[in-house]
């Protein structure tokens, strides 16, 4: 096995303007700031029970002691962590215990005994910590794809409005008992690849001497850390993720485009000198600021890494952090990143469709390897039967049929299908175009399809099951229609969001909308069927259009049946972010 070698950087301060970005490559001691800048980035409510518990995640300048309490410290619950260390920089997951079931709570967070959250001069009301669904309506919001870029004029125009600012601006207005009870963040948080331009400009000053295809990239641990500091350090962003809890996945943007879509492309990018250090500052920030956060109390205690991370020695855990994300990447079995949790009458599964993939041999691709299937199988199955089932996956399963057709057919050609020549003319397409979704990995697709009639011919079904996606760069829903199966009591639908925050160029606009017409649809079937790809035993129909703009998807969901509220990020004649209602559709009941 190889071993990554160890990226040294210490941390740097930002502010929490409109537009925070970083400020200097070392930070000064920490004694040189107030309290409230002592956190560099959070706190970021995630994972929230019915036992009368949260987690909330800091990071913090160096060693500090971190502490989570009521505001006017009348109750009792609380909690608090010391923070360790990971390249020079501080963490801590602090677990809140003996919260309230039945209502939404206000806390601060201390910094070694000072008030270092809220903000004084926060233009937004009191952080709290909300109730658990229990047996009323849940809410889950999700989407995908959320690229930084300056809130300018000029920012708006190239990016779009951003829909987690939008979704925070709407929600200081509503009552609290409409809000999401989770936001679902379906991949590519942070875009590794395509910074932020003042990111940018210091990665060409870092990197002056490398390749021109990475100078302009996140290369390490500490760049990750930038990376985060200012993705989430916006003030209606932070406000938000300190109040509504947060689910995470990383997709292929959070350590590079394209990732793991094939074994000519692994093998391409292994031979880079920098690929050490670029899986390592990847998988180690990510097991950081966002896979942590999805777990329960109970998965904390029992993941033997977290535990030696919190107890390391000195309290320097940036050995064990990288070596554990080194190792997770050349050996998937030793980490699993998907994660499920039961909230009311919902199951989610949240399904990791990048990291277990199986390349090789060619002919056994698979988006997900044997292991993580059975465990996909474990949650799904898992009693007593969830009223509604979600299975989400960063990457759609059913797309327009004419993606579905021409990625079947590289996958075909690409193994061999129609020789040695259009094999690799099949795999530049495929890494060109980005054709490495579920119907790119046809055995994963089958069985998905598969998964769902075992699904449905439960005795006790599930009234929906819902198939989230996002990373294409469009939204939109399908009804999915098992052809071989009688499913009229479980409803089976593909929502797909994307982006929160990532403008398509209009030439991609237009192909999608060829793609997604009939008469390209039943082309590219001619086409795959000649390269050997048959049709599944299934179909789809989409129930409205594609669309292009920044936006949100809420899923309502209770003992009666779900829906689902799309909305779109804009902005108003104030030049304010805000969340514009464009659609509702009843999924079931």
């Amino acid at each position: 096995m190889r071993v990554a070698r160890a990226v040294d950087g210490m941390g740097h301060g930002i502010t929490t303007g409109e537009y925070p970005g970083p400020v200097g490559l070392h930070a000064p001691t920490s004694g040189e700031y107030g309290p409230a800048e002592q956190i560099l980035v959070g706190p970021v409510l995630r994972h929230r029970d019915a036992q009368g518990r949260a987690t909330l995640f800091v990071e913090t300048r160096g060693h500090h002691h971190v502490r989570v309490r009521s505001c006017d410290g009348s109750d009792t619950w609380g909690g608090g962590a010391d923070t360790w260390m990971v390249h020079g920089h501080g963490y801590a997951l602090i677990i809140v215990s003996g919260l309230p079931d039945d209502r939404a709570v206000e806390y601060e967070v201390l910094v070694d005994d000072d008030v270092a959250w809220p903000p004084p001069d926060s233009g937004f009301p009191p952080s709290v910590i909300p109730p658990p669904p229990g047996d009323g309506p849940v809410r889950i919001a999700f989407g995908s794809c959320r690229e930084l870029g300056p809130y300018d004029d000029d920012g708006l125009r190239a990016w779009g409005a951003d829909a987690l600012v939008a979704l925070a601006r709407r929600l200081v207005d509503e009552p609290r008992e409409h809000w999401p009870h989770l936001i679902l963040h379906l991949g590519d948080q942070v875009y590794a690849d395509e910074p932020s331009p003042e990111i940018e400009e210091l990665l060409r000053e870092l990197h002056a001497g490398d390749p021109a295809d990475i100078r302009e990239e996140i290369q390490n641990f500490r760049e990750y850390a930038w990376l985060y500091q200012t993705t989430w350090m916006h003030d209606a962003t932070r406000w938000l993720l300190s109040t509504v809890p947060s689910a995470m996945i990383l997709d292929d943007h959070d350590l590079r485009d394209d990732w793991n879509t094939s074994k000519t492309w692994r093998e391409e990018m292994e031979r880079r000198p920098w690929w050490n250090d670029r899986v390592v500052g990847a998988l180690g920030s990510y097991w950081i600021y966002q896979h942590l956060g999805n777990l329960s109390p109970e998965l904390l205690a029992a993941d033997d890494l977290f535990v030696a991370v919190v107890n390391a020695p000195d309290r320097d855990a940036t050995r064990l952090v990288d070596d554990h994300a080194w190792r997770s990447d050349v050996d998937p079995d030793t980490t699993r990143w998907s994660t499920a949790q039961d909230l009311g009458c919902i199951r989610l599964v949240i399904v990791d469709s990048r990291c277990s993939r199986v390349l090789d041999p060619p002919e056994e691709r698979a988006i997900v390897d044997g292991v993580e299937w059975q465990w996909l199988r474990e949650q799904v199955f898992a009693d007593p039967p969830p009223r509604h089932l979600l299975i989400a996956s960063t990457l759609p399963v059913f797309t327009p049929y004419g993606v579905h057709h021409v990625e079947g057919w590289s996958e075909a050609v690409a193994t061999g299908a129609w020789g040695s020549i259009w094999s690799r003319i099949a795999e530049r397409l495929r890494q060109g175009i980005d054709m490495e979704h579920w119907p790119a990995f046809r055995r994963s697709f089958d069985g998905m399809v598969g998964l769902l009639g075992d699904v449905v011919d439960r005795p006790e079904a599930p009234q929906t099951v819902l198939l989230l996606g996002g990373d294409v760069h469009f939204s939109y829903r399908a009804r999915v229609a098992l052809t071989d199966r009688d499913h009229d009591d479980t409803r089976i639908w593909q929502l797909v969001q994307s982006p929160m925050r990532n403008i398509l160029q209009r030439s991609m606009k237009v192909v999608f909308r060829v793609l997604r017409s009939r008469g390209a649809s039943a082309i590219l079937r001619v086409l795959a069927r000649s390269a050997g790809v048959t049709d599944p035993a299934v179909r789809w129909t989409f129930d409205g259009g594609l669309t292009f703009q920044n936006g949100l998807m809420i899923v309502t969901a209770d003992r009666d049946g779900s829906s689902l509220a799309t909305a779109v990020a804009d902005v108003d004649d104030d030049g304010r972010e805000r969340l514009l209602a464009k659609s509702r559709r009843r999924l079931s009941g």
